[in-house]
């Protein structure tokens, strides 16, 4: 049968794929379960909102200060994954994204929801939005925007997936039951992927893709002291460059402009009368022309060199909020949505690619901790500016 001869093939395709592959599909799941704490966040609103009646002001509030200490750690999370290894890193991670989930299930004051979601599960957030997507690069040296753009378009889907099954999951048991559920569900999850999940091809004993094919044998991994040794000299190296500097600020700069459209887009469109249903369609048009771009963008800044890319996609990004001073129908808001979507999506998308093209095959979770935490500081200076 053809049907079965097709499955055959693509079973034993699967089965003899170069490792790097289930690496970015291992780091795409644990990125969309650690992203929970974040990406469902609008649901927790009306859930601690309405159990305990505290102000929609002291709750976000709480979000802001997660995403400060997400940041702030960002580069030690980097270093950290550099000198001992991603996968121990994320391992300490899993600990604290566990218990910081299931220590909200028991909060009953105000001050609980600040240590535990603000502080547990932003150091949680820091050891892996750093750690999850710089080892997938590490596992490629060709196809390296295949990779990342597959990782990073999975990890942008994440609101449409865990908010409704947030909410459904609320609708069939207790808020406290269900943050149990999820930090059981999600640690076994993380941990069972964990086991898994190698920091560098070395540690496997394989090349990373597209490297070795000429029958060379891997080299083992090397030593923990000079593991340290390395990442000390090459951060020490890379502060000498412009791009260490310059690459945050510019991802701060972009954040900055896309989290005034997020935060603030939806109350925009209502109060030029465009109705409250009809506006939240405005995220989910842009949450999905970004997981395009997220996809293809790598691809694109890995062939045609990533600055001109990334400045194509930061000029669109920001072009896009120029149609605003027209929009006046809901079918103007959408067309505006679908373009910033693209743009949005495009312009953070392609930092590791770029990373590779001015550090090579070097230890870049610290570098790329830098820039996320331009990021994480653009995304919380972004939401602060009045529309």
């Amino acid at each position: 049968m053809p049907e079965e001869n097709l499955f055959n093939r693509t079973f034993n395709s699967f089965l003899h794929a170069h490792y790097g592959w289930y690496i970015v599909a291992i780091g795409a799941v644990m990125q969309l379960t650690t992203n929970f704490v974040s990406q469902a966040f609008a649901v927790l609103v009306v859930v601690i909102r309405d159990n305990f009646g505290w102000s929609l002001t002291a709750i976000v509030l709480a979000y802001s200060l997660r995403s400060v200490i997400g940041a702030v750690l960002a580069p030690a999370a980097g270093v950290l994954g550099d000198r001992y290894g991603a996968r121990k890193v994320m391992f300490i991670g899993g600990g604290f994204f566990v218990g910081g989930l299931l220590l909200l299930s028991t909060i009953t004051a105000i001050w609980q929801l600040f240590f535990y979601y603000s502080i547990v599960l932003g150091i949680a957030q820091a050891l892996f939005r750093v750690n999850i997507p710089t080892t997938v690069a590490a596992w490629f040296k060709t196809k390296l925007g295949v990779a990342v753009g597959i990782q990073q378009s999975a990890g942008g889907m994440g609101a449409s997936i865990l908010a409704p099954g947030l909410a459904i999951l609320l609708t069939q048991t207790d808020w406290k039951t269900a943050f149990i559920i999820i930090g059981i569900g999600g640690g076994a999850i993380v941990f069972g992927l964990l086991a898994f999940f190698y920091s560098e091809p070395s540690d496997r004993g394989k090349f990373p893709y597209g490297e070795g094919e000429d029958g060379k044998t891997p080299t083992a991994s090397l030593s923990a002291e000079i593991t340290k040794i390395r990442s000390k000299v090459f951060l020490k190296r890379a502060r000498t460059t412009r791009a260490f500097w310059f690459l945050p600020l510019i991802h701060h700069l972009g954040c900055v402009g896309h989290a005034i459209i997020i935060v603030h887009g939806v109350f925009y469109a209502t109060t030029r009368g465009v109705s409250l249903e009809a506006a939240t369609l405005i995220i989910s048009i842009y949450s999905f022309t970004s997981v395009v771009s997220r996809l293809v963008v790598p691809i694109l800044a890995d062939h045609l060199g990533a600055k001109g890319v990334m400045a194509l996609f930061y000029l669109l990004q920001g072009a896009s909020a120029l149609m605003l001073f027209w929009t006046q129908e809901p079918w103007h808001f959408f067309m505006f949505a679908a373009v910033f979507g693209i743009g949005f999506g495009g312009e953070m998308s392609a930092f590791l690619v770029i990373n590779r093209q001015y550090y090579g095959m070097g230890p870049v979770r610290a570098v790329f901790g830098v820039q996320s935490m331009g990021a994480g500081l653009g995304w919380l200076w972004g939401g602060y500016w009045e529309a």
